[in-house]
């Protein structure tokens, strides 16, 4: 009995000394989970709070609304229009990469290219997997519910008018910067300022709670441009047709207001859609009007007459002696095509005699039509800051020879630009005045520099009136109850050891209505291929440039309802019938 007692008592030390051992590792354990608590409730809670946060808390960018682009009468060229962009975090969607299957199949793309993609940027948070969808295609994805897949709502450019307005108004890069035309030189002012806002969002990427605004978006302003959109299209109209009849290589119409400087309207051919961005190429999205340099041939010939009347040494009515149909300058032969014998300056121009151009600027101080040429911005940039403008080439004239000046006379051994050349008309429709060309719509009056005499720019508008009138080089550029003043130019091109036969550049500039011009024109058609002489003609600025010049003008001096100013050359039957139109 003693010894079963004595089991007994070894037993019940052994209970007692295992269960001491349990307890005490339970409480162990229980002072250990207290310290750890404490530790991390109060040691830990800010790191703790931060790891929460980073899995649940995102900053996310609001977009900015960049400006819009309208014509002068508040017609859309550029607007922005709301587009989601999806994009992954690799990290995440590599630990569902169960999901990827849905979401190759919701994105049309293939899944193991997605799945390269994917797997090759795992080192990063954030990734592009297509930009600019639609709302509704992105708000499928979205309703997948596939972790680590978002959504960002973005904004794409629009472009209403399309190729019409391409050129001028240029497009953006995929991130909405300028990149082209007044979209990037207006960059600054019609970009806005991205905000951004802290909230949180759930395991799938769903927002729950808008946290705080940490800046808010600033939109950017709206530009109103100088483009009329009504004579945009008309000249665009005019000048496909041209290209298409003559089968040309290039072409461009300018049209400027003379009282403001404004650009009515800038077109070129061939043009792109900025809407497609595989269009988007040099070839097609160069702005030629503004950036391409030419020969402009004998369209600078008033150019020439208004050194000479400013020079003092002619009047209107002086008169050249042609004959006998050629001159002869150092070793080069200038001809016109039939002995003109003695003319004045206005036959000069409306046969754009070259011998009498020659003749009169080779009298002249090579100072003084150096003087009125830079006086009229040739060899400078407009001042419309539009991007990539070319300030075409005039060397100073204390490089001329003479044969150099009478070279220069006719238009070769200068180069200008179509916005240029226009911007030189303009100036002599103002009286003289050279306003800065503008392609922000202006109020008010503009000032501007007087850099012609106003006596001597009044003679030479009516000087090149008779280019217009029968026997004249443009008679096709003739308008019905309208004067016109202009000047054609054929100008072939320079080639590699000369200048080539048969590849010219048709030129037509002029002012409407000449009694007071309100506009400026320049139609330049580059290499019209069509052979004429099947009826009866050739291509020339008189033949190709001049009638695009008439259609255009017709139309846009309605348009702007400017009153005829030569109604009693039109037939009678002609104003019966417009008065009899309801």
């Amino acid at each position: 009995m003693k010894l079963r007692s004595g089991e007994n008592d070894v037993q019940a030390k052994s209970y007692r000394w295992r269960s001491g051992l349990i307890l005490g590792l339970v409480l162990l354990g229980a002072v250990g989970l207290v310290a750890r608590a404490v530790e991390l409730q109060l040691l830990d809670h800010g790191f703790l709070a931060k790891q929460g946060d980073d899995r649940s808390m995102r900053v996310v960018k609001i977009a900015a609304h960049r400006g819009a682009i309208t014509d002068r009468n508040g017609e859309p060229l550029a607007v922005s229009t709301p587009v989601d962009s999806v994009w992954v975090n690799p990290q995440e969607i590599n630990d569902n990469i169960d999901q990827l299957p849905k979401l190759a199949k919701a994105l049309k793309q293939d899944q193991q290219t997605l799945a390269r993609r994917i797997t090759s940027n795992l080192d990063r948070e954030f990734l592009y997997l297509v930009r600019h969808m639609p709302p509704e295609v992105a708000a499928h994805v979205k309703a997948l519910g596939i972790p680590g897949v978002y959504l960002l709502r973005e904004y794409r450019r629009y472009y209403p008018a399309g190729e019409v307005s391409g050129h001028v108004v240029g497009f953006t890069t995929i991130d909405d910067k300028g990149q082209e035309g007044l979209e990037l030189g207006f960059d600054q002012l019609l970009n806005g300022e991205d905000g951004a806002k802290r909230v949180i969002q759930d395991l799938y990427g769903r927002y729950v709670e808008n946290v705080e605004s940490i800046r808010p978006p600033q939109p950017g302003r709206d530009l109103v441009t100088s483009i009329d959109l009504c004579i945009q299209y008309l000249a665009y109209r005019e000048l496909k047709s041209a290209m298409q009849e003559y089968r040309a290589h290039a072409g461009s119409i300018i049209v400027i207001d003379v009282d403001t400087g404004e650009v009515l309207a800038m077109v070129n051919q061939p043009s792109y859609n900025p809407n497609d961005r595989e269009q988007l190429k040099a070839g097609l999205y160069r702005n030629r009007a503004a950036t391409d340099i030419f020969e402009p041939g004998s369209s600078v010939k008033p150019f020439i007459m208004a050194a000479a009347l400013a020079s003092g040494q002619y009047r209107p009515d002086s008169v050249v002696d042609t004959s006998p149909g050629f001159l002869k300058v150092g070793s080069k032969v200038f001809e016109d095509e039939h002995n003109l014998g003695t003319i004045d300056l206005a036959t000069i121009l409306a046969k754009s005699s070259n011998v009498g151009t020659a003749k009169v600027a080779l009298s002249l101080k090579p100072e003084q039509i150096w003087s009125t040429l830079t006086g009229l911005g040739l060899g400078q940039v407009t001042g419309s800051e539009y991007p990539g403008e070319s300030a075409g080439m005039l060397s100073n004239f204390a490089h001329w020879r003479p044969i150099g000046i009478a070279t220069l006379s006719h238009g070769y051994g200068l180069s200008v630009t179509p916005l240029q050349l226009a911007h030189a008309y303009a100036t002599i429709g103002a009286g003289g005045i050279r306003r800065p060309i503008s392609f922000e719509r202006v109020s008010g009056p503009v000032q501007g520099e007087q850099v012609l005499d106003p006596k001597v720019a009044h003679e030479l508008v009516q000087l090149m009136q008779q280019v217009v009138e029968s026997g004249g080089t443009a008679t096709r550029a003739s308008l019905i109850g309208y004067r016109v003043s202009g000047k054609t130019g054929t100008a072939f091109k320079s080639i590699a050891g000369g200048y080539s036969t048969d590849k010219i550049m048709a030129v037509f500039a002029g002012l409407v209505p000449a009694s007071h011009p309100k506009l400026a024109t320049v139609v330049v058609i580059d290499e019209p291929s069509r052979d004429l002489r099947e009826v009866g003609t050739l291509a020339q600025g008189g033949t190709v440039a001049a009638p695009v010049f008439a259609s255009v003008m017709s139309g846009a001096l309605r348009l702007m309802d400017i009153p005829p100013d030569d109604l009693q050359n039109v037939p009678a039957a002609t104003l019966v019938q417009a008065n009899e139109t309801p």
